[in-house]
């Protein structure tokens, strides 16, 4: 689910390093209503990645089904592959399919407002430190992390509070975290991300 894969991202990305470190991940909650959102989550693999994740796989839909096992996965022609998972529904809905691992939360914020926040502590917890790490393996795991990162976006017909980089025409709010910021520790990141957003 969505909602779960933000919170367990970290979990995945350290359990598969050496795959998951080819993956950028970005996380877009659009609030549709007064009472609904839609959550997507595209996570890109790179060519070459995907390709040795392709050729090592045992069976021919084993490369798929652990990479994109819940999303629709499309296979780029640069060799890359995307895979899309997309949730939508009331927030009661999106939350019921989370259970009491619930990642974002939805409250009023004024007629017509909605502050959607997602607490930080599971993602930045999930990675621990490198400090655990032997010289080797932080080694490898900067070397599959560098230049990877994962977005999350908030949006609406209008974002009137965030503390996320709001757009231009003030439509979404984002922040792009790098991966090695997580691993590091170094990620500066406050207690939870949010927005208030103008519902459509």
């Amino acid at each position: 689910m969505v909602f779960k894969t933000i919170a367990k991202l970290g979990a995945m990305l350290m359990l598969g390093a050496s795959l998951a470190g080819c993956i950028d991940a970005t996380v877009d909650v659009e609030v549709t209503s007064e009472t609904t959102a839609k959550a997507t989550l595209t996570q890109v693999m790179s060519a070459d990645f995907y390709a040795m994740f392709k050729m090592n796989a045992s069976e021919s839909e084993t490369a798929t089904s652990e990479f994109c096992s819940e999303g629709a996965l499309v296979e780029n022609a640069d060799g890359s592959a995307t895979c899309t998972l997309v949730e939508e529904g009331t927030f009661e809905e999106l939350a019921a399919l989370e259970g009491e691992e619930n990642a974002l939360f939805f409250t009023s914020a004024g007629p017509g407002l909605v502050r959607v926040a997602l607490p930080t502590a599971e993602l930045t917890g999930e990675l621990g430190s490198s400090d655990d790490m032997d010289a080797e393996t932080k080694q490898m795991v900067e070397a599959f992390f560098t230049g990877h990162a994962v977005t999350i976006r908030i949006s609406g017909t209008e974002v009137t509070e965030t503390n996320l980089k709001r757009s231009d025409d003030r439509t979404s709010a984002e922040i792009e975290i790098p991966f090695l910021d997580l691993i590091n520790g170094t990620a500066d990141l406050p207690d939870e991300l949010f927005a208030v957003v103008r519902a459509k």
